[in-house]
């Protein structure tokens, strides 16, 4: 087979080990693999001496020959030209790239383990067949792992190599399994370039049954997640402002809104708030009064059942334990199994080197729907962390423009198919095109603990009632969250924030309530666009 016709799809990487193999004869199980569509078939063993890996490699080429599939040595260019197969797979620190295409020759496959751009580079240019990109996620199966590079770091090296229009084919590796395979692979898709497959390791080689395994991983790898019928939509990534019809797009909002709220109001949907004992009430409260079913339930084996129940899913990380954090994956995972939308709002997440890992770790654990926070924490959620300046973790002001922030949620919204909020004396909302620009709101929402947080829950109702537009959805969460706050503290009765809470649920209630007949209200929203 010309190595240009080969598939990446589904690329198996062995292990004899026993805590993986088990008592298993590798050839039967990479034969079995074979027969549930394995495209391609890395033979890897550190430790047996040359005379084993020789005469394995033979029985396993024997084995793939007879499937079309090719097969590759891990590191050994000895032992590939022994066994005469049809290539090879190299990492940082083994046989430089130049050494191992004079030996093998032109025809050969070779394949280059890169983590990051400066390696991606040196492999691209010197003429690497394809690069396994990794490590994803955390494996037991790779010692000595450098860096866990995750989904963002998966993208930034598919961006480099589309930038550069480099040929080479891509496969990641480290920790995909039928839980994920499918959102890394959607996840990871940038303008340009999507992944040509994944590398698995246990998920086949330690599989009761290798070939139902196989057949189920090639599946999902062609197969989109189910989260991704109401995911943000490439002409919503993209979209750019003309700016002679920037009321257009306004307006464009602005007629949905109406349809967005009584759609709540309607269908009741649940909101699952996962978030700290100060709010559960206060949010729960703000639930219902914006015709919301709210249940506050932190226990993350509950999630599928809920998510079930057409519910979205707020993760509010206002108290980060090991436990709560384990929880908050499960929850996370049973909703983008069931393709019901997730909020997340990284409370705190620059404070702390435990708040930053763990946003890390929630953001890397699956797909977000809606990330909502406040400069300081959306600013921490970006990659490397951005090149605006930030005050620390409160949401006051700093020296950036609103241009610089604009831009800088674009990037994230981007990176993350997701749309993204951040919060201010200015609300700031994008789903990586247009931003758009809310100036509704009251200084009494920054004085009452917890408003930031009923905010997600506002926005969890609205995506779950309005799944099919969930920029508009948000954008109508804020405007309805602003200006319920604006009625609530013209009244007479509000005299401080003490007071202000009450009347501000009894206002998102009547606002709620009174667009079912009436959405004259939103004449008065300050909505705007920025280029």
């Amino acid at each position: 087979m010309p190595k240009k016709e080969v598939d990446y799809s589904l690329y198996l990487v062995t292990d004899s080990t026993p805590a993986i193999l088990g008592s298993a004869d590798i050839c039967q199980v990479v034969e079995a693999a074979l027969k549930g569509g394995v495209t391609c078939v890395q033979y890897r063993d550190k430790t047996s001496d040359t005379g084993v890996l020789v005469s394995t490699g033979r029985k396993l080429h024997q084995i793939t020959k007879k499937y079309k599939v090719p097969l590759l040595i891990n590191d050994r260019v000895d032992v590939a030209l022994a066994i005469g197969c049809e290539g090879v797979h190299i990492g940082q620190d083994d046989l430089d790239l130049p050494t191992a295409r004079k030996l093998l020759g032109e025809d050969a496959i070779i394949g280059v383990t890169v983590s990051n751009a400066d390696e991606t580079t040196i492999a691209s240019k010197g003429g690497a067949d394809y690069l396994g990109i990794g490590t994803v996620f955390a494996t037991p199966t790779k010692e000595n792992t450098k860096s866990i590079i995750g989904v963002e770091g998966l993208q930034e090296i598919l961006r480099l190599i589309a930038a550069e229009k480099w040929p080479v084919k891509t496969v990641c590796i480290g920790g995909i399994n039928a839980s994920n395979v499918s959102r890394v692979v959607w996840q990871s898709t940038v303008k340009g370039k999507s992944l040509d497959g994944v590398a698995v390791v246990s998920a086949i080689m330690a599989a009761q049954d290798p070939e139902a395994a196989s057949e189920e991983l090639l599946r999902l790898v062609k197969s989109p997640p189910a989260f991704v019928k109401t995911a943000v939509t490439l002409q919503q990534q993209e979209e750019e402002l003309d700016w002679e019809r920037r009321e257009e797009a306004v307006d464009k909002i602005l007629a949905l809104v109406p349809d967005i709220i009584k759609a709540v109001d309607s269908k009741k949907p649940l909101s699952h708030n996962m978030t700290n004992l100060v709010v559960q009430n206060f949010a729960a409260n703000v639930a219902l009064s914006v015709g919301a079913s709210p249940i506050m339930a932190n226990y993350g084996e509950e999630a599928k059942d809920l998510a079930k129940l057409g519910a979205a899913l707020v993760i509010n990380m206002g108290t980060v334990t090991p436990d709560g954090l384990t929880n908050y994956l499960k929850a996370l995972k049973a909703y983008n199994d069931a393709g019901q939308p997730v909020v997340f709002d990284p409370v705190g997440a620059g404070a702390t080197a435990v708040r930053r890992s763990a946003t890390k770790t929630i953001l890397s654990g699956g797909y977000i729907d809606v990330i909502k926070g406040n400069q300081s924490e959306i600013l921490s959620c970006i990659p490397g962390g951005s090149n605006v300046q930030q005050r620390g973790v409160d949401s006051g002001p700093s020296n950036a423009t609103i241009w610089e922030l604009a831009s800088a949620i674009q990037e994230l919204a981007r990176l993350r198919k997701s749309v993204v909020v951040m919060t201010g004396k200015t609300d700031l909302v994008t789903a990586g095109g247009m931003v758009y620009v809310i100036e509704n709101g009251h200084e009494y929402l920054g004085m009452v603990t917890g408003t930031g947080c009923c905010l997600g829950t506002t926005i969890s109702a609205m995506i779950a009632a309005y799944p099919q537009d969930k920029l508009a959805a948000t954008i109508a969460s804020l405007l309805l969250y602003n200006m319920s706050a604006e009625f609530a503290a013209r009244k007479p009765e509000v005299r401080g924030p003490g007071t202000f809470v009450p009347a501000f649920i009894d206002s998102l209630y009547h606002t709620r309530r009174n667009t079912v007949i009436d959405s004259s209200w939103l004449h008065a929203a300050k909505i705007s666009v920025i280029s």
